[in-house]
């Protein structure tokens, strides 16, 4: 048996309901694993929530590590008892769990369990980000809204490492100042300045090359001001609500602009693609050059809380369950 958090009607947090499940036995590419961290991503709010469709009842979650214990047949590449982890494969909110062995990835020596379940979906993020959806390069300039989150914590580390100038949003005194020690050049204080004015400013009027934004709703407009002509809007999550851009002539009028919306589906959708993201990922924490925050861990019975504190605004860094 396993004990996992399932969703059997979508809605607030209160709707994370524990249940023990039975566990098979792995299939063919399949393999068992006993989860020893799981890492907590607003994705799994919105799956809860229903803003991303998911036929209920279903498992909550997307990333985690943790110990293989079974293996089914044709499974080569991994053997029992080797420490992985893993992220977009639904149902991480267990204590043991089945897993596609090809979404799978060796946690190397050197990193804890914790830390591969705290940056797998989140680091793996900021990789598809500074290297493939827009090649960050020294002497560049990007803004990245809460820089404080788990993804923001480590993607502004990264770029900083990249060379680029990094400038950073956060809404309230202790994550202005979390950002500032973790990459950031400037922050800027949403609540109390004007961030689309205060970036021109840092900038000489100039504006940045790129913007990076999970937040959504609330800043997808004050966004496009901070573009040079021609600069890419990423918008790569939506905390604050979705976003819809009723009248594309806005993106001619701010610059000629463009804008994306990614999701890690299409850049690691195959396994070379993981394998090579996870690489690059772990040898920047090995190397320092991204230093890991996990600002709070909640009992895995506690998922509710924990989502509670995630939607609340309440969090810095990765967020983990310990099963």
């Amino acid at each position: 048996m396993t004990k996992a958090i399932v969703v059997n009607r979508t809605g607030g947090p209160e709707v994370l309901t524990v249940e023990d499940r039975p566990l098979a036995s792995p299939g063919p590419g399949h393999v068992a694993v006993r989860q020893t961290a799981i890492g907590l991503n607003f994705i799994d709010t919105y799956q809860r929530s229903g803003l991303y469709p998911v036929p209920t009842p279903f498992v909550a979650g997307n990333e985690g590590a943790g110990v293989i214990t079974a293996l089914g047949e044709g499974v080569t590449d991994f053997k029992i008892g080797d420490r992985v982890a893993y992220q977009g494969q639904l149902g991480a909110y267990a204590t043991e769990r089945l897993l596609n062995a090809s979404g799978l990835v060796t946690i190397p020596d050197g990193i804890e369990d914790r830390t591969a379940a705290a940056i797998m979906l989140k680091g793996l993020t900021a990789f598809y980000l500074l290297f493939k959806t827009w090649e960050v390069a020294k002497g560049q300039t990007i803004l990245w809204h809460a820089a404080a989150g788990g993804t923001g914590l480590i993607a502004t580390q990264w770029a900083k490492a990249l060379g680029a100038t990094v400038i950073g949003t956060a809404g309230s005194a202790d994550k202005v100042a979390m950002a500032l020690t973790h990459g950031c050049d400037h922050v800027i204080n949403y609540n109390t300045e004007d961030f689309a004015t205060r970036v021109r400013e840092l900038t000489d009027g100039k504006g940045v090359d790129v913007v990076y934004d999970g937040v959504g709703k609330s800043t997808f407009e004050k966004s496009l001001d901070c573009l040079r002509p021609r600069g890419l809007m990423v918008s790569f999550g939506n905390a604050s609500g979705v976003v819809s851009v009723p009248d594309i002539t806005v993106l001619a009028r701010k610059g000629s602009l463009y804008v994306t919306r990614p999701t890690s589906v299409h850049y690691f959708a195959k396994r070379e693609e993981l394998v090579e993201g996870a690489r690059h990922l772990f040898e920047a924490v090995k190397s320092g050059a991204i230093k890991v925050e996990i600002g709070r861990t909640f009992p895995l019975d506690q998922a509710a809380d924990a989502h509670r504190a995630l939607e609340g605004r309440e969090t810095t860094g990765s967020v983990i369950l310990v099963p």
